[in-house]
């Protein structure tokens, strides 16, 4: 990683390809680093007119983008592509400051950005690709094809600030859709510079937008009579209230992508190693502030004693601090998280969990939201406990033992997430009835719950997402399919259906 200090000063929202910076704004918001309270990113104003402005803008260069070929909306793509990777240092030091992420964590998100355009170019596009049908109907030739659908709203999260969004945006815009981005208002700085690369890239204007705004912001673009579609990633909370907000807008595609209280289970004939040092990766990565972390730790008996202790030994040596010193964990986003995590710690113990390591805030040499990881021992189960079943979106995990597979299977499907499982297993058919019993998008086999692959499509189930899974599969979302009959023959009379008496010539 460069050691170089990029400046970042607010430029203003990005409407039909430039800048515009609010003058007399609706409020603003202070972009503080959460790995240093003293390090104030940028203060910027947001002004919700300018969230119609973006709409017109990109439904005025809707038809013009749309009607390009195939071949000239890669050619933008691939001078992107090229501006995300030589702008990968700058992207990762943003992510860092904005996010509190350590340096090498926002250096590998950033890397991201320009391996979305390689998968949904060279694999994902295939998914939507042209499709002839001989003989559809009797002498009549199918067609299936896969058409843009207008202005998508893309509304970003906070943990991958760049990563996640640009998941929904570059399949978004190689179908032939045009895109008003808001940003999350907690990584408001990471949005605009997504902004500065896409304006150097010089798509038309009005192609691609950005308006920073807060959640009334969101709710006014979701909302929007010019949008098409709406490319959420974030709490089940706020999916919901987009749900709700846009219930009457029944044309809209919506693609939720929401929480998760992933479960591990670790059974007897497990790789010990393996399983301790991957759920250490899933509870603890990005200090747990990921859908697809590991909240729940479901150990067989055997190996229960053994598993726990190494697993909260490791625990404690994990390193915690800014994001220049390369630690494994960063900071938690923002004040109310820090307040949430040790609120749960409380829950938890009120709920009858043992505390085996307490979650508290750390007073580091920055000031920030540094907080220490915990393990909780769940004693009993209980589909009730709001500890148990609730998303907490922070370091923590709760382990449980049992040696009955059928039960460990019902406590993976008891809190109404359904987005990731693991299972640690040399039983093959172990998997496999977890493959059928499990209430999730994604299984993995002695592999941990969060790192997913952009080849995969990347969903979940009950309220994890509404079935519009992303990764691989988000070039489905960000279009339509159109079937096509095509009849060359001459017209034949002797085919005419009965009780039909036609003049004919």
């Amino acid at each position: 990683m460069s050691t170089t200090m990029f400046e970042v000063s607010y430029k203003g929202d990005f409407i039909n390809g430039r800048f515009v910076p609010v003058q007399k704004g609706d409020g603003e918001f202070k972009d503080i680093s959460p790995s240093d309270l003293n390090d104030l990113v940028m203060t910027v104003p947001f002004k919700h007119d300018h969230i119609d402005e973006a709409c017109v803008a990109a439904k005025k260069a809707y038809p013009a983008w749309a009607t390009l070929s195939l071949a000239e909306r890669k050619n933008y793509l691939m001078r992107l592509k090229e501006l995300f990777d030589s702008h990968a240092e700058q992207m990762a030091q943003v992510i860092s400051r904005d996010t509190g992420k350590p340096s090498w964590e926002a250096l590998t998100e950033a890397k991201l950005l320009s391996g979305k355009i390689d998968v949904t170019l060279n694999h994902s596009l295939n998914l939507v690709a042209e499709e002839r049908i001989t003989n559809a109907l009797p002498q009549v030739d199918g067609v299936i094809r896969h058409r843009s659908r207008g202005v998508m709203a893309v509304v970003g999260p906070f943990n991958f600030p760049a990563h996640l969004p640009n998941g929904h945006i570059i399949p978004a815009l190689i179908a032939g859709n045009t895109v008003v981005f808001k940003p999350s208002e907690q990584t408001p700085a990471v949005g605009q510079l997504m902004a500065e690369i896409f304006e150097k890239a010089q798509f038309p204007p009005g192609v691609f937008n950005l308006v920073q705004g807060d959640g009334a912001a969101g709710g006014r673009l979701v909302a929007h009579e010019h949008v098409d579609g709406i490319l959420f990633t974030g709490s089940y909370e706020v999916g919901l209230k987009i749900k709700q907000e846009t219930l009457t807008h029944y044309w809209k595609i919506l693609a939720l992508e929401m929480g998760g209280k992933n479960a591990t289970i670790v059974w007897e004939d497990a790789d010990m190693d393996k399983a301790i040092y991957e759920s250490l990766v899933g509870a603890y990565m990005t200090a747990g502030q990921r859908c697809s972390c590991t909240s729940r730790i479901i150990l067989h008996p055997k190996l229960a004693e053994e598993f726990t202790e190494r697993f909260y030994q490791a625990a404690k040596k994990l390193t915690i601090g800014h994001w220049k010193e390369n630690t494994f964990m960063g900071t938690l986003i923002n004040a109310a998280a820090v307040e949430k995590y040790i609120r749960f710690q409380e829950i938890a113990n009120r709920e009858n969990c043992e505390s085996l390591m307490r979650g508290k805030a750390l007073d580091l040499k920055h000031k920030g939201y540094y907080v220490t990881p915990s393990i909780h021992l769940v004693k009993k189960f209980d589909p009730n406990s709001v500890y148990q079943k609730s998303e907490i979106f922070g370091p923590n995990v709760a382990i449980y033992q049992t040696d009955n597979f059928d039960e460990a299977m019902t406590i993976v499907n008891s809190t109404g997430y359904g987005l990731v499982m693991a299972l640690f297993s040399k039983d093959k058919a172990l998997y496999e009835e977890a493959l059928f019993k499990a209430r999730v998008g994604l299984l993995n086999w002695n592999r941990t719950t969060n790192g997913a692959s952009s080849r995969l499509p990347f969903g979940g189930m009950g309220k994890s997402g509404n079935d519009r899974p992303s990764a691989h599969y988000a070039i489905q979302y960000c279009t339509v399919p159109v079937a096509s009959l095509e009849d060359p023959t001459p017209f034949d009379p002797t085919k005419i259906l009965p009780g039909m008496n036609l003049d004919l010539k």
